[in-house]
Formats: C-alpha cells, structure tokens, sequence
C-alpha cells in the first residue's frame, strides 16, 4: 500500500497542475478579455475551420450520393403551392366566372362559393405556414450535429471518423469548458450585483452595475461559444425607450446584454433564476411581476409607463411575440408594448443555423435540455441589427405601429413577416379569424342584396 504513495501524489500533482493551467488558460484568454470587451479572434478563426469541414464534408456527401444514385434532400423553403394575393372577394368572383359565367352581383348565393372555402381549408392544411415555425430549420448540408439530410447514409469511413472525432470534442472539452464559463458567469453576476446593491444611489453605482452586467454577459456569450457581428451601432436603444426584437431563444438576452444595458421584464421566478433574478433588481432597476400580475394588462402598461417617463432609466428589452419562433420568420407583435408611447429601438437578430440549432421549442426540450443542446453545438453565430428608433404617428393605432415595427424587423433580417399569433405554439386559432372570414363574406352578399334593393 506504501508503494503506491509516490504515484498518488504523482497523479495528485498531475492533476492540480492540469486544473491550474486550464483556469489560468480560461482567465487569460476569455474571462479578462471579456471584462474589457476585446477579442483575440480565436472564436473567428474557428469558425472558419469549421466553414472548411462543413463544406468538405457536404462535397464528399454529393458525391458519394451520386455514386450510390441517392436522390439528395433539399429542404421546402419557398412554399409548395403557388399563392396570388387576392381578396376573398376577387377569388370567390373568378370562380365564379369560370364555374358559371355569372357575375358576382348576379345572386346572392352560388354553390361554387363553398370551393374557394374548401380550397382554402385544403391549402392550410398542406402548407401549414404557420406550425413549421416552431420545428427547427431544416440544413441543406450536414453539420456533423446531426444528419438535417434525411437521405444521408454511411458514405465512407474519413467522414465517419470525423463525426466521431467531432464528438468527443464537443463533450470531452467544449462542454466542460462551456459549463465552467456559464458557472463562471452566473456566480459573478449574482455575487456582482449583489455586491453593487448595497452601494447608495449615484453615478458609481451606476457605472459598477453597467459594468458588472456587460462582463458577466459576456462571460456567458463565451460559454456558448457565440459569434455575434453587430451592425449599425448608432442606433443602439437609449434611456427612455424600449428595445424591441424578434424571439428565437432565451439567450436572445444574454446576445443583446453583452453589447448595451438593458432593464429586463418578466416574471418573477423561483430557484436559481429566482436568486439571479432578486440579485439583479438589487443594482439595476429591472422590472419584475409576480405571476398574478403578468396577468393584469393595466398594471404591466401602468409600469412600463413609469419606467419609461424617466428617461434617466434605463431602455426597456422586451419580445413583442411572447413566445420563441425558428428564426425563418416574425410573427404577430403583441400591441401592450406599443400603446405606452415610447420611442421604440427595433433590433433585429438572425441566427446561422449551420453552426447550431439556437431555436428554443420550448413544446418538446425543457430549459436543462435545450441547454446541453446549445452548449454541445459547435457555436452560436449570429447578426445583430439596431435599427433606427421608430415613434407612434398620429393617425397610427398601436396594432398598426406594431405591425410597421414588426415588418421593419422582418426585412432588415430576411425573415417572412406573418400576422399569425404566435399562441398558435400551443392554443387552438381564435373564434375571432373565423369569424372575420365570414363577416368578409356575408358583408359581400348582403352589401350586393341591398344594392339591388336600392336599384
């Protein structure tokens, strides 16, 4: 038993050595750069390593397919049905002519008017524009993540091997080393903010919180291993205003935090989101409710008014969608945060699904599971645009400038604007769309009865 006491302490030394070496490597090349903001482009050349396998590896998938005559995948983007943008009234008059030869005014009620509501019905269902926004973005191109090619099969050992390879790499060293920055991170920001709450109120509480925030963000964006490309840096949001974007996933917050300073909104919650949460409230005017009050419409506006009116405060990050969406589309923007009269800071984000999946479905992973998802990716690459701050015309409603916000969003990020709610995630359509389909319709009939009466 003696005899092993030298190879112990041999592997005791081993070891302190090892850990030593890997938390003065994580100080000296992530954790000091990110307390002052600087990069020493490590993350960029890896991305570009992984640009040149991704593409070596889709080559080599070509062509083996076309070796062994297998069809490749191409994903649906663009829509299986060809659509002409035309009011239920222009349709239900063209089949009308081409069914009959009878003009719209002719009777009250044709037969052939049940097809366009069939074709319709039909159409939804087949191409369902709605519920593939919430099923991850489907690759043309396998990432080594997971075969998004459907037809993809064994094609030759080298590829094989590099799968295998890539494996061991993200759960032998990037998981590890992503969960020490988070735990870093996380630990920092409560013990920070904390910290920085006991201080009176003043300008050097102010800038310690500021900077506390942006570190502690940025720790976190490390740990994911993001690379975030930030454009038009002049319009960042300002004291004052709300900061609106489109939601694709919870660290839509940390992409955001890591480059401005936010006061957040939400829900008060429990374990440890509750004690990052009550930390945070300590330095920063956040802004929280409890879960009776989420529900209160008034008392949330009521707040956010407050808040805003100080324009010493500062700019308010909200989701206008309410739930996350996959980054190939916006969806309809929730007019709460439009009616208060703010100046609104539109920023939109898009995700580069080649690198790893950032969509939360929050439907199928909990928030542990999506996690260990995002951190066994090979990264989060993304783009950030701040847009030019947007106020309330006077002829505007507040649905009406949500939706110019919204569509704003859209064509800044190559995203399909939609005017569906995004509670479809998980609720059935309201009775209020159909209803509006058959006001349409009998508005047309009786609006023609009534002409004729006249004439």
């Amino acid at each position: 038993m003696f005899l092993l006491l030298p190879f112990d302490s041999l592997v005791v030394n081993l070891l302190g050595i090892s850990i030593t070496v890997l938390f003065t490597l994580l100080l000296v090349f992530i954790i000091v750069p990110a307390i002052f903001g600087v990069s020493f482009g490590i993350r960029k050349v890896y991305m570009k390593t992984l640009l040149k396998i991704f593409q070596w590896a889709t080559l080599r998938i070509e062509r083996g397919a076309k070796e062994k005559n297998h069809p490749l995948y191409k994903p649906y983007v663009n829509g299986i049905i060809a659509k002409e943008p035309m009011s239920l009234e222009e349709e239900i008059k063209e089949i009308r002519r081409s069914g009959s030869g009878k003009a719209l005014d002719a009777p009250e009620f044709e037969l052939s008017d049940i097809f366009y509501f069939c074709r319709k019905g039909i159409e939804t269902i087949m191409d369902d524009e709605v519920t593939k926004r919430f099923s991850a973005e489907e690759l043309e191109s396998w990432n080594l993540l997971s075969r998004t090619n459907y037809n993809f099969q064994y094609i030759s050992l080298r590829l094989t091997v590099l799968w295998g390879l890539g494996v061991l790499i993200r759960y032998c060293f990037l998981l590890p080393l992503r969960i020490a920055l988070a735990f870093t991170g996380i630990s920092l920001l409560v013990t920070g903010t904390t910290v920085v709450g006991y201080l009176p109120n003043g300008r050097c509480k102010e800038f310690l919180s500021k900077h506390v925030h942006l570190m502690c963000y940025r720790i976190c964006v490390r740990a994911l291993t993001a690379i975030i490309t930030y454009h038009d840096r002049e319009n960042r949001p300002r004291n004052g205003g709300i900061c609106v974007a489109n939601h694709t996933s919870p660290i839509d917050v940390i992409i955001l935090a890591s480059d401005g300073y936010y006061a957040m909104v939400g829900q008060i919650h429990g374990g440890l989101m509750g004690v990052i949460q009550r930390a945070m409230v300590k330095a920063c005017p956040h802004v929280w409710f409890e879960r009776s009050e989420v529900k209160d419409r008034h008392l949330v506006a009521k707040r956010l008014t407050e808040h805003v009116q100080d324009k010493s405060k500062l700019p308010i990050l909200i989701f206008p969608e309410g739930t996350c969406i996959n980054n190939t589309s916006v969806m309809m923007f929730k007019k709460g945060s439009f009616e208060i009269g703010a100046t609104v800071y539109p920023v939109a984000i898009k995700y580069d699904p080649q690198f790893g999946d950032a969509f939360w479905n929050s439907s199928k992973y909990g928030m542990v599971t999506y996690l260990l998802r995002m951190m066994t990716s090979w990264a989060i690459v993304c783009s950030v645009w701040y847009l030019p701050p947007m106020t309330r015309q006077p002829e505007e409603d507040a649905v009406q400038f949500a939706n110019r916000v919204k569509s704003a969003i859209a064509r800044q990020g190559g995203l399909v604007d939609l005017l569906w709610d995004g509670g479809l995630k998980r609720e059935k359509v309201k009775d209020t769309f159909k209803e509006e389909q058959q006001k349409l319709y009998s508005k047309m009939i009786v609006g023609n009865h009534e002409d004729r009466s006249r004439s």
